[in-house]
Formats: structure tokens, sequence, C-alpha cells
């Protein structure tokens, strides 16, 4: 489509054509991938301006899989709009037939507003990018969304988060081929497995869309190292604890303890990035009694630990910055 994400399309067919030049490193390969370009009537000009040859879908030979890169606005009002207007009807059309024809599909990023708009979603479990999962979930209430993964794979179809999640896209679709040569191409790209995207996501951004979510979100925060009362937390927002629950759950949706928790972590990772506090100091700092309890919530939700959050320019307890240390050559670094 006019408007893609060049990085999107880029990232997809770069994958795929080094996957296709790994295969002989393998005793028994898969398959070559076999990639065509396919639009609505030639060729496109993607979001920075190059562009694109391709073929009308009309014209193209039945695809085993359907990958459809990011496109459109990036924020939610306008990419909704994008997605339900006119000018994108053959594009929701050749979804609706591509799936009623058991021709997989994949996609990533606002794209995959385009596939909820055109019905291929409905009653399975789904991503998006995390900015734009109150506005997906509200407007596609008939998909489970998950948008805390990077991945999310239902039956005949894949999604991927925001948009550098094109390439763990690319990457899973390489596994399902190979998971030998998946694991090849990654190593040959440094790239490293990102299960998750919560590790990236901004609770502020996430609550604003809502007064009594963004109440609640700032009341946590002034209350960080306190134990979490939801009654107090209520009474602070003006509301009962059962619109409070609602209220988070229909924008968010998760209870409010949890996002409570994503806060937490959130400002956790920063103490443990910035500082050289002890771990059990961090997790007091943001309202848990102990490093192990902190630790377990790091690993369970971020996939990380604090030792892997720690860096070698953390400053030192007093606040200033260790100074840089000299390598081989003499020369700091």
């Amino acid at each position: 489509m006019d408007g893609l994400f060049d990085s999107g399309l880029a990232t997809v067919l770069d994958v795929l054509q080094m996957a296709n030049e790994l295969r002989g490193e393998l005793p028994h390969p898969p398959p070559r991938w076999e990639l065509t370009r396919v639009s609505g009537s030639g060729a496109v000009r993607t979001a920075s301006g190059h562009v694109i040859e391709a073929v009308a879908v009309e014209d193209a030979p039945r695809p085993d899989l359907l990958v459809v890169p990011g496109a459109g606005p990036k924020q939610p009002e306008p990419l909704l709009d994008w997605v339900a207007s006119a000018e994108r009807g053959p594009q929701r059309e050749a979804l609706r037939q591509a799936r009623a024809d058991g021709i997989p599909l994949a996609a990533a990023c606002t794209s995959t507003f385009l596939l909820a708009e055109a019905g291929v979603l409905d009653g399975l479990s789904a991503t998006t990018s995390w900015w734009l999962a109150p506005a997906f979930r509200q407007a596609y209430p008939l998909v489970g969304l998950e948008e805390s993964n990077m991945l999310a794979h239902a039956d005949g179809v894949i999604t991927a988060g925001a948009a550098m999640a094109h390439l763990d896209l690319a990457l899973a679709l390489v596994r399902q081929a190979s998971p030998v040569l998946a694991e090849l191409t990654a190593r040959y790209l440094v790239v490293d497995d990102r299960p998750t995207q919560a590790g990236y996501a901004i609770p502020s951004h996430l609550a604003r869309t809502d007064p009594t979510v963004s109440a609640f979100e700032r009341w946590v925060r002034q209350h960080i190292d306190e134990p979490l009362r939801m009654a107090d937390a209520a009474r602070a927002v003006g509301a009962s604890e059962r619109t409070l629950q609602r209220a988070v759950d229909r924008v968010l949706g998760v209870s409010p303890l949890r996002f409570a928790q994503t806060i937490r972590l959130e400002q956790a990772a920063h103490l443990l990035r910035t500082t050289d506090l002890p771990t059990d100091a961090v997790a007091r700092r943001v309202g848990y009694e102990n490093a192990s309890t902190l630790t377990t919530l790091l690993r369970q939700r971020l996939g990380t630990t604090p030792g892997r959050l720690r860096t070698p320019d953390t400053p030192a307890r007093d606040g200033s910055s260790r100074p840089p240390r000299a390598g081989r050559s003499g020369r700091t670094r």
C-alpha cells in the first residue's frame, strides 16, 4: 500500500533473503522463499517516497502466505480513520478473500488494525504496537488482544508488535519452515530473542487516554513506595473500586493491580540502570518488601533480571558518575 513503512518491508525481505542464502548450511534445508510484491494496482510509494515495483493482486500467483507490512498513520484516531476509509476497501476485501481461501496471513505494527478492520481477527488472539493497544481494544472487542507479546500466533494468522517487530515476524516465518534455519539467520543478523514488548511500553502514555486511568497512574507514582491499597486509590481518583477496575480493564485490558505493577517495574528498571543501589533498596523504593519479589516480577513481566539491567556506567552511590575505564590502548571508552 502507498505509505508503507520502508523498514517494515525491507526487514521482512532482508530476513527471508538471508534465510535463502543460509539454507545451504543445513543438511536438509527447507524450500527457498519465493518472494512476490503485490499491491492493488502496480507500483506503490513508501512513506519515505521510494517507489516499489509490485504485481497487481489479480496477476500474482496464489501465495502460500500473505504478509502485510506496517502502513498508514501511527497515532490512533488517524489510523482508525485510515483503515476504515473507502480507499482501503480493496485491501480489506483482499484480506477477507485470502482468509476465506485458507491463505495464512501475517501483519505487524499498524497493519494489524487493517486485519482487524477486515474482520479476519475476530475470535482470535493478536498483538499490535504497544502504544496503540487502548485504541485497538476499544475498536475491536472481538479480538483477544495480547499487546505485551511481541508475537501472537493464532489459527492461520501471525501478528507482531511495534515497527521493529517486523524483524521478529520474519524470523517467526522462517521458524515455521525450520527452527534451525531461523536460529542461524538470527545469529547472522545479530538478533536477540524478544518475546515481549512490555519493557518498551510507557505506562503514562497508555493511561492518558482516560481521565480515571490517568488519575490512577498519577496516584500510583505518588505512592510508589507504599503498599497498594485499592480503596485508597479509588477514593483519591473520585471513583468506586468497581469503576476504577472497569476503567483500567477497558482501556488497558489489565487489572489496576497489574497496571500498578507495570509502573513500579518501570521505575525499578530505571533505578537499576542508573544507580548502584542494592536490589533490596530498589525493591523497597518501588513498594516491594525484598529483592526476591522484584526479581521474580522482572523475570515474569519484562523477561529480564536486575543483573542484566545494570550497566558499566552506573553512577556511584553519591550521585557522581564513575570515570570512563581505559582500554588496552590507554584511550578511554
